[in-house]
């Protein structure tokens, strides 16, 4: 198969969303917004292997489509439009994210795949082309081909990295991400926050004032900072994920959010606290169908 092609293996880290404001819905059903996000140390794993034949997809997890509604394939699909690369290529997911957490497992996924790729095809795509394609397969995609976090605007294609010296506040923070026995769709729920009428957005001046800010002060800490806009609708139809994060806020005094459309929540830990007696809360609180993982934003 020549030089380029050989097997391509690339991280897929997961992203958490310390502030998303959703502004309002778009003419073409999806939503603006603004948001910060940030990828962790933490997430799946995907291997690319070239083949003949059609792109395929595997997991080494049930529950994952291995079919065209898997975004790895649109991401093939979408880089063959971009290039003309025909090649058919097989694709293992080795997954840690969770299905439906609102953590980006499937848009991550599609974006390394996206660079594998590019790898074995040796390199047809630049920078501004990866773009392109990752905003052609998924609102989220974008932000993975950052190395950083980022403010989002638009629905989520219109990406820019954190500045420097905010950055320099977050990185490499502890962050505990855990997640109940069940899932939340995203489509759901967008859906019931747009069943809510223009009340359940957050203007668009008042969430650019809201970052700005906490981007101006220097030094103030990320608690500030942290939104998000799909608590509401979510909390409403499930009481156990609010009840949770009130008894973290007062047992250990830190500041859990939720991330993106849920279920999954994170708290920020400082080095010097001890994440066992928070585990152990959620545990008791969620049971045993419970996932928690402690992780760095990256």
């Amino acid at each position: 198969m020549g030089r380029l092609l050989r097997m391509q293996s690339h991280p897929a880290p997961a992203k958490i969303n310390l502030f998303l404001a959703i502004t309002g819905r778009r003419p073409d059903a999806f939503h603006n917004l603004v948001s910060v996000a940030a990828p962790l140390t933490w997430g799946d794993l995907i291997e690319a292997e070239p083949v003949a034949g059609p792109s395929t997809v595997s997991c080494d997890q049930p529950g994952v489509p291995t079919d065209g509604s898997n975004l790895v394939l649109k991401a093939a699909a979408a880089f063959a439009v971009a290039t003309g690369w025909q090649q058919g290529v097989h694709f293992t997911i080795r997954k840690k994210i969770p299905f439906g957490a609102g953590l980006g497992g499937a848009s991550t996924d599609a974006v390394a795949a996206l660079r594998a790729m590019n790898g074995l095809s040796g390199g047809l795509l630049d920078r501004e082309g990866l773009l392109q394609a990752a905003a052609a397969v998924g609102s989220d995609c974008p932000l993975f081909l950052a190395p950083g976090p980022v403010i989002m605007r638009g629905r989520g294609e219109r990406i820019e990295p954190l500045p420097r010296e905010a950055y320099g506040r977050i990185r490499g923070m502890r962050v505990l991400v855990f997640k109940p026995g069940f899932a939340v769709p995203t489509p759901w729920a967008y859906g019931r926050l747009a069943a809510e009428g223009p009340k359940s957005y957050v203007t668009l001046a008042g969430a650019e004032a809201r970052l700005s800010a906490w981007l101006e002060r220097a030094g103030e800490p990320i608690d500030s900072l942290l939104y998000n806009t799909m608590e509401r609708p979510v909390f409403a139809k499930f009481p156990a994920v609010p009840l949770l994060l009130e008894q973290i806020r007062g047992r250990f005094g830190l500041a859990p959010r939720m991330s993106g459309s849920g279920s999954a929540c994170f708290a920020l830990l400082h080095e010097d606290v001890d994440a066992g007696p928070v585990e152990a809360q959620i545990r008791e609180s969620w049971g045993p169908s419970a996932f928690v993982v402690e992780t760095r934003l990256a």
